[in-house]
């Protein structure tokens, strides 16, 4: 719950119903970072340092709604970071835009279903190397603890190593399921059936597209992925990387603009 005094992110005026959806937004978040035990409330040792935060807001509006949805997102400030103390490697993997068109070409040539999965608080899965502290978030300060620190067990946005753990964490997973990266593109990942059936996942931080030829067998992916990542099925993909995929089956296209 938002504690005693109002976050600072409020300072601006709101209206109580738009302040009301913040507010919810924010205790969703929250709620996320403790199932999946992103930190634990300590004493800051003697020597460390906490880094600060602060909250993100978003309004998104669902495609082919006009709901709108909103979205608060806790944000480490990673700028403060300093290499060999807070972090140390940060490259990550992320899939070609050549690789998607070449696999996009593939399925509209071979009449593959061509799926779409979303990973929500994609960061939030990997683990983290590096001890690290951060101050306890604007707005929900513990009672009777607000002198503690938030010990991350988990990666949080605005870590620079964040997309670096989030892609071993994937990678480490996937291919446990019997799939395989391709040597030109690490986020292009293969697995092959009998009957020459395959499928092939492209990783894009928290975009996955998903091709193969039986739907029954992507369903099943799509179950797995869901068992183990907190995963949104947008079904048929329509837009990845601000581009929208519109098909024509009958004439073996796929559009993209």
């Amino acid at each position: 719950m938002i504690d005693g005094g109002e976050p600072e992110c409020f300072e601006e005026a709101l209206d109580s119903e738009e302040k009301k959806q913040w507010v919810d937004a924010m205790q969703n978040e929250m709620k996320s970072l403790h199932d999946n035990h992103t930190y634990d409330l300590v004493k800051l040792p003697k020597g460390k340092r906490a880094l600060e935060t602060k909250w993100i807001f978003r309004v998104k509006q669902d495609s082919n709604s006009t709901l709108l949805r909103y979205k608060a997102r806790l944000v480490v400030k990673g700028f403060r970071q300093k290499k060999g103390v807070d972090f140390n490697e940060i490259f990550s993997h992320v899939v070609k835009m050549s690789s998607i068109i070449i696999v996009l070409s593939l399925a509209a040539t071979l009449d593959l279903e061509v799926e779409q999965m979303d990973v929500k608080t994609t960061f939030l899965h990997g683990n983290l190397e590096e001890e690290i502290y951060m101050k306890q978030p604007d707005g929900f300060l513990v009672k009777d603890k607000e002198d503690y620190v938030c010990r991350l067990r988990k990666s949080l946005y605005g870590l620079k190593q964040a997309p670096r753990q989030w892609y071993k964490k994937f990678e480490s997973f996937i291919c446990e399921q019997g799939y395989k990266k391709t040597t030109s593109d690490h986020c292009v990942f293969v697995k092959s059936f009998s009957n020459d059936d395959f499928i092939i996942l492209l990783l894009y931080v928290d975009d996955m597209l998903i091709v193969g030829k039986d739907i029954s067998k992507i369903d099943r992916l799509k179950k797995t992925l869901g068992e183990s990542f907190a995963m949104k099925d947008l079904g048929a993909a329509k837009r990845i990387l601000g581009i929208h995929i519109s098909r024509d089956r009958r004439e073996n296209k796929i559009y993209l603009s």
